[in-house]
């Protein structure tokens, strides 16, 4: 149908998916330009942009997503979107990417769904998964075979707070007996985490070192890597600061004043780890997903992991004891107890050395047990 001048009224069939097709073998082309273009309803209705993206595209956006995520629930919610991106979301190769926060999950929302999402993720290859189900079934659920198991699957893959926690495990000989203590492969594995870079292994292997624990004594060798250690946790410090946009001058001078600390279990704290000793505040570094939740799995229960079982008494490490008298105490007032080392000088520098006060004798409260009176620890 045409009108008066000649031109065409637009027909439903020109309009395909709302892309509107001009025509252009008519006189007056510019006035019908001007005219409201018309979309057949029909067909406008049943398109989807969405839809038309391709499968490889929205993968790439989901596993960037993945990497990327801040917290659990930004991942969570496009997982609730819809059914396309929540098959997509659960894909092996968007989960082999995902982060540690992404795991990050709180011990009051732990579930049956939680522990599958984990096991998905860890299925996929995703090593923080793997640490992070190795530390909760070792010690919040009391799987010992399967734990490690996770734990050495990512320690294969050069997952340096998986090797260090390994190297815990044998110092201590968690989950067995105090036979089973093997120093030699403690150090071994905390000699690879250091390669790698991670600061309490660092910090470990060097008092090792200077003890002579499961390694021949070399005090000059330790007191390099203690060093080291120091120099890496500043850095992690200022790079976290630069991140955060916090000035570093407040706490890169020392202060002897304690600072409000957020959980119960240490009301006050002074933000001074072992940089201290060179004249810098640095504050504590942030504990691992890992950690956290064995704090909080712990903390519901007020803090006692078992009958006559005691945790390590530096607030940012969470780990229980796994059979009675296995942790060591401190050797001047017996009041604390530290799985390594590392947690042990972490906290004497935080709040202990504040607070240790000698006594001529202590002993358990429930009296000698177990495996026999505790390992001392000497306070430096």
């Amino acid at each position: 149908m045409r009108t008066r001048r000649g031109l065409c009224y637009p027909r439903a069939d020109v309009c395909v998916d709302k892309i509107v097709v001009k025509r252009r073998d008519f006189a007056g082309y510019n006035m019908a330009c001007r005219k409201r273009q018309r979309f057949a309803p029909v067909m406008a209705g049943n398109s989807d942009l969405f839809d038309a993206l391709p499968d490889d595209l929205v993968i790439s956006i989901l596993s960037k997503l993945s990497s990327s995520a801040s917290c659990p629930s930004d991942f969570i919610n496009v997982l609730i979107t819809c059914k396309r991106l929540n098959s997509f979301a659960l894909q092996p190769l968007v989960l082999s990417k995902a982060s540690s926060k992404l795991f990050a999950i709180k011990a009051e929302n732990w579930s049956e769904s939680a522990h599958r999402f984990l096991k998905c993720c860890a299925d996929a290859g995703n090593v923080e998964a793997c640490y992070t189900l190795g530390m909760i079934r070792f010690y919040c659920l009391q799987n010992r075979g399967s734990g490690a198991s996770l734990m050495a699957k990512a320690a294969i893959s050069s997952h340096a707070p998986a090797l260090y926690s390994l190297a815990v495990i044998q110092f201590n000989g968690s989950g067995g007996s105090k036979n089973d203590k093997d120093l030699r492969a403690g150090v071994a594995l905390c000699a690879r985490a250091a390669f790698l870079g991670h600061i309490d292994a660092l910090r470990e292997l060097g008092h090792c070192l200077q003890d002579g624990y499961g390694v021949r004594q070399n005090i000059t060798e330790g007191r390099r890597f203690l060093v080291q250690a120091n120099a890496r946790e500043l850095a992690a410090g200022l790079s976290s600061a630069s991140v955060s946009n916090i000035a570093t001058c407040s706490w890169l001078n020392w202060s002897p004043h304690p600072i409000p600390h957020p959980t119960n279990r240490h009301p006050n704290v002074p933000g001074c780890p072992l940089l201290s000793d060179f004249g810098c505040n640095v504050p504590a570094p942030e504990a691992h997903p890992a950690n956290k939740f064995l704090t909080d799995w712990f903390g519901s229960r007020d803090g006692i992991p078992g009958p006559g079982l005691r945790l390590c008494s530096h607030v940012g490490c969470g780990r229980p004891e796994t059979r009675k008298h296995e942790f060591r105490r401190c050797s001047v007032c017996g009041a604390v107890n530290y799985c390594s080392r590392a947690c042990q000088a972490l906290d004497w520098k935080l709040r202990h050395k504040a607070e240790c006060a000698p006594v001529e004798r202590w002993l358990d409260e429930e009296g000698v047990g177990g495996d026999g009176m505790d390992d001392v620890i000497a306070e430096s």
